[in-house]
């Protein structure tokens, strides 16, 4: 989304939400963009610093990981509890 500097100020709390679910706010002053407004999780994971473990948490890291989380189809094995 794109505001333009007064509009922004106007309505910053509308802003800060919008950025806070996910989606960057980029301003813009006579019609050229100077500013993005991004989630801090996303501002720390493009710096490379650390994040609390509650940031972690709340930052979906599966969605950015290639993780393959498939079971494998193998039957399971047979287990003897006589012995």
């Amino acid at each position: 989304m794109h505001w333009q500097v007064q509009e922004a100020k106007q309505r910053f709390s509308e802003v800060l939400r919008a950025a806070e679910s996910g989606e960057p706010q980029i301003v813009t002053k006579h019609g050229l963009e100077v500013a993005v407004l991004i989630d801090i999780a996303e501002y720390h994971r493009l710096r490379g610093g650390s994040m609390t473990f509650m940031e972690y948490l709340r930052a979906d890291a599966s969605a950015e990981a290639d993780l393959d989380i498939a079971r494998a189809p193998d039957l399971p094995r047979d287990v003897d509890l006589a012995e």
